[in-house]
Parts: C-alpha cells; sequence; structure tokens
C-alpha cells in the first residue's frame, strides 16, 4: 500500500527485528515447557469430553492423575495411550473414569510399549485434527456459497442472560447488520483452571465458553446466514487459565474469530507470564490449523493517552461532553502509552507468526484509549489508527470504540461512536465495533445497540468512500513517526532487558507482574527429555493447515 505518512521504513524494519530479538526467548520458553491446559487439550482432541458428576471435566481428572502418578514432564500422551491399552479400557471417558476412582496405573513407556503409545495416540489425535479441518473447510464452503460482507465488518458484543438469551439477541444483532458477533464470556472464567461443561444457567454476566455453547451459537448463526444469505461469523475468548483448550473448543466448533492475548490475562487476571505465554503459542498455533483469526487486546491493559501540547481547535462547543467522557475522579493520566501499543502489536506479530499465523490471521485490535477531552484527540485517534493500518497492511485490524469513556450519557456516547466510526473508516480499519453503553446501565429502556448499529450504519453510508490525505508536515504525521520512533526506543530497551523483566517493571500499562507471581504458576511444567506431544508434532510437520481463505481475499 502506498504510505500517507512517509514512514521510515528503516525504523519499521528495526522494530520488527528488535521484537523478533525480544520475543525469541519467550518462544524459546514455550518450546521447552508444557502447561497442565496445554495437556488437556491434548486429551481433547483425542476425543474425551464430558465431566464428573460434580461438573469437574474428564479432561482435568485425567490429567490430575497421570501427574500425581508419574508426572507430566513426558506429557500426558504417552502414559494415557499406554494405560488404554494395557488396561483394556474402551475410551479415554472409561479411563478418566477408572483413574478418578483410583482404578487405573500408569507409567512412562519405554521402547516397543512406548512406540504403541505414540502410534495410538498419533491415531485418535489425527482424527481430532482432521476435525479441524472439516471445520475449517465447511467456513469455506460456505463464504462460498452466501455473500460475504465487504470490510469493515461491523463487530457487535452481545451475552447478558442465558445462552439462549445470547442466542436471540445474536440472531437478532445478525438481522439488524452485524457481521461478526462476540458473545461475553462469563465473569471471572479466566480464572478457572477448567472448562465449565453444559449450557450457561440464568447468568447477568454472560456465558461460558465452552463447547456446549459453543455449538449452540454457531448453528443459530448459521441458521441466520442461510436466512440472510450472507456469512456471520462469530467470536469469543480463547484467553485465561484454559486458553489452549478454548482455542481448540473453537476450532471444533468453527469460531471463525477469538480475542486472544496473554497480555491482558497477565496485567488484568494476574495470570502468571510463564503460564500464560506457554499456553499462547499453543493456542495460536491451533487456530492457525483451524482458520480463525486471532485478536489480541492491546486496547485492554494500557493506561489513556495524556495528550500534551496546543490546543488545535476551540473546544468549548463540545465542553459538556468532554466532561461527560473524562476520568469522574479527576485523576492525572498516565504518560502516553502509545508507543507501548505498538511494541505490544509488534511483539504479537512476531508471536503470532513464529505459531504459524497467516497475514489475514492477524487480527490486532486498536483502540488506544484516549482521553477525549484532551486537545487534538481526534487527530491523535487517526494518527494511531493510520500507523497500525501502514504497520500491518494486510492484516484485519480491529477497531475498538472508547469503551472506558462511555458513560450513561447517550448523546455524548453516541457522539464519541460516530468520531471513531469515522476514524475507522478514514483509515481502512477491517472491523468496526460497535459502541455500547456500560454494562448494567440502569436505563429505561435497553436501546444501545439499536442506537449503535444505527450510528455505525450512518456513518458508513455517509463517509465510507471519503479517503484521507495529509499535507507536508502535519501534526498528524508528526505524531505517527513520534509514536513509532519511541516505540523502536522501547523494543530495544525490551529486547536488551527482556520482555519479561519489562512486564514486571510496568512498562506495559501500570500493573507490574513478575515472572514468579501470578495465578497458575503451579500448572507451569518443563519438559523432560523425549517429551511427546502428538498435537504439537502434527502441527510442526505437516502444511495441511495452510489453505486460503475468505479473509485474504477481502484484505
Amino acid at each position: 500500500m502506498t504510505s500517507k505518512l512517509n514512514l521510515d521504513q528503516g525504523a519499521v524494519l528495526l522494530a520488527r527485528e528488535l521484537a523478533r530479538r525480544a520475543g525469541e526467548p519467550v518462544t524459546q520458553l514455550a518450546l521447552t515447557h508444557t502447561t497442565v491446559s496445554i495437556e488437556r487439550a491434548v486429551l481433547r482432541l483425542g476425543g474425551l469430553d464430558g465431566a464428573d458428576p460434580g461438573g469437574m471435566p474428564w479432561a482435568n481428572r485425567l490429567t490430575d492423575a497421570v501427574r500425581a502418578s508419574v508426572g507430566l514432564e513426558h506429557g500426558v500422551a504417552l502414559p494415557v495411550w499406554d494405560a488404554l491399552h494395557a488396561g483394556g479400557h474402551r475410551d479415554l471417558r472409561t479411563l478418566a473414569e477408572a483413574a478418578s476412582a483410583g482404578k487405573a496405573g500408569f507409567r512412562v513407556p519405554a521402547g516397543r510399549e512406548a512406540m504403541t503409545a505414540r502410534e495410538r495416540a498419533f491415531r485418535s489425535i489425527s482424527a481430532g485434527m482432521s476435525a479441524l479441518d472439516r471445520q475449517r473447510a465447511q467456513r469455506a464452503r460456505m463464504t462460498d456459497d452466501l455473500a460475504d460482507s465487504p470490510f469493515p465488518w461491523v463487530y457487535l458484543t452481545v451475552g447478558a442472560g442465558d445462552i439462549d438469551q445470547a442466542v436471540a439477541q445474536a440472531r437478532a444483532a445478525a438481522r439488524d447488520g452485524a457481521d461478526v458477533i462476540a458473545v461475553i464470556r462469563s465473569a471471572g472464567q479466566a480464572l478457572l483452571d477448567h472448562v465449565p461443561e453444559g449450557v450457561t444457567p440464568e447468568s447477568a454476566t454472560g456465558s461460558y465458553a465452552n463447547r456446549e455453547n459453543f455449538l449452540l451459537m454457531r448453528a443459530a448463526l448459521d441458521q441466520s446466514s442461510r436466512e440472510l444469505g450472507r456469512y456471520v461469523r462469530l467470536t469469543s475468548y480463547a484467553s485465561g487459565l484454559c486458553m489452549p483448550e478454548i482455542a481448540t473448543l473453537a476450532g471444533l466448533e468453527r469460531l471463525d474469530m477469538m480475542l486472544s492475548d496473554c497480555m491482558h490475562g497477565i496485567l488484568v487476571r494476574d495470570i502468571n507470564p510463564l503460564r500464560t505465554f506457554i499456553d499462547q503459542r499453543f493456542s495460536r498455533a491451533i487456530a492457525a490449523r483451524a482458520g480463525i483469526v486471532v485478536s489480541p487486546g492491546e486496547e485492554s491493559f494500557l493506561s489513556p493517552a495524556r495528550v500534551t501540547g496546543p490546543a488545535r481547535a476551540d473546544h468549548r462547543a463540545l465542553a459538556p461532553v468532554a466532561a461527560a467522557a473524562a476520568d469522574p475522579g479527576g485523576e492525572p493520566e498516565a504518560a502516553d502509552p502509545a508507543p507501548a501499543v505498538i511494541a505490544s502489536q509488534l511483539l504479537n506479530e512476531y508471536f503470532g507468526r513464529e505459531a504459524g499465523l497467516e497475514t489475514w490471521q492477524l487480527g490486532f485490535g486498536h483502540g488506544l484509549e484516549i482521553n477525549p477531552a484532551g486537545p487534538d484527540s481526534f487527530l491523535i485517534e487517526l494518527a494511531q489508527a493510520q500507523l497500525v493500518r501502514e504497520l500491518f497492511p494486510g492484516a484485519p485490524l480491529k477497531y475498538m470504540p472508547p469503551t472506558t469513556r462511555v458513560t450513561e450519557d447517550v448523546f455524548a456516547g453516541c457522539l464519541l461512536d460516530a468520531f471513531f466510526n469515522l476514524a475507522g473508516l478514514m483509515t481502512d480499519q477491517s472491523i468496526l465495533c460497535v459502541g455500547l453503553l456500560p454494562e448494567g446501565a440502569d436505563l429505561p429502556f435497553r436501546v444501545d445497540r439499536d442506537l449503535a448499529l444505527a450510528n455505525i450504519s450512518y456513518v458508513r453510508a455517509a463517509a465510507g468512500r471519503l479517503g484521507l490525505s495529509f499535507a507536508p508536515d502535519p501534526f498528524v504525521v508528526d505524531r505517527a513517526h513520534q509514536v513509532l520512533d519511541e516505540a523502536v526506543t522501547l523494543l530495544r530497551r525490551i529486547s536488551t532487558e527482556g520482555l519479561l523483566n519489562a512486564i514486571a517493571d510496568g512498562t506495559f500499562g501500570a500493573a507490574r507482574r513478575p515472572p514468579g507471581g501470578g495465578h497458575g504458576l503451579d500448572g507451569v511444567i518443563t519438559r523432560a527429555d523425549g517429551y511427546f506431544n502428538p498435537v504439537i508434532e502434527i502441527l510442526d510437520g505437516t502444511d495441511e493447515g495452510a489453505q486460503g481463505d475468505p479473509v485474504a481475499e477481502l484484505i
């Protein structure tokens, strides 16, 4: 694409090289360790499903039994498929039930027994991988048979109440023009070290990200897709302590996009950095095979930007709107995080490509939470959005509205959303997230979705062909160059000091998360010599997953 910012390509190349240097030690960590969730994902791909009478998944029960008996340093596959054969168990479910009752033993087989266990594990896991491939092929058939919406896609979040209510909301949103439906995950699920089984009961905080709910929502949106004559995509969250398992279940039930970013889990949920970086690589490798677009969440963990410098317009006319959107407590804002957002995106690009994601699957999330009360806030937004677009020209960028700035003032919220929609269109963002009122707002009528969809529809129709160009050395260009230069400086420091140290010292957001702290560290295991994971071996040893996808053709 032709650069409108006249970026220094030497600086861009240097930034990518520094991101690679910073990311490689973390990748090496992932290649020499495993986690309990990765091993549970292996069992799920091998066909293990369901839960015990107390609701604990059999994948957890069987993994825990193996760990207690022989450890997980060699992986779960060899002990499990060896026990499955030697004990005469009918299937993994039967073995899990026996192990939970203390009626099954495990060993790490050697010699001929190890070869037999490997072969049996490969057969079972290959069937699971074929299921991923079939779902990917089904997506391709549906997007071929049905019209596929042109970019920018309209992305809307639903999910209050039980899964039936979420389904009803999703189908209504599709009828009203949404192209991508995201289902809010139940509050607190990120910190559960198991994937809850069964459909979600009535809840005000969203639906569980699990196979049963994925299945129901996918079937409903497939029906809507056929009725509307266009493919409606489905999104959920592959993050938290069960990131590998949720990514696997998403692939098995044909979700199209996943919000998956370990940095959000580290900084917001206080998940151990080692645990979630190791989980992230496996999850993205599964997503690559399944044809899922992975959207990190840089916008959701970094503090809002503090804009400095003289104002370029008289803001008095918008003072009431700005006051409604500003921080109510009047707290001073953190230093400008825009360079850290760019650095995070470049790191995510490296991690994604290393795990096998193609360009069309790198769905970076741009949504820097700039204070709209500050001077030049819209110009700063344009600079950031155009910079991201030019750094990642083939990526399906997801543009976030100012979620933390929205209040119960409906009119102020609609105005802010209109500005963000306009910025997204002007900078060729691929996916425009519909702005919604704060969850739980006590309003007489819940018309926020309708208002937001009408807002984005109007701006897209009225300004969809609006081009963007800049005069020499304007504010927007200067701002973009400044952010890129500062991102390079930041990445140089991170590549020298180490990414884990940068996270520990608060480089990304205000939270400081040391490698030895946080939830889930006890689930990290160092691989022993002879570690065996059939999923990883299949993913690393075949190129069958590198198929085309309609998303690539649209960008």
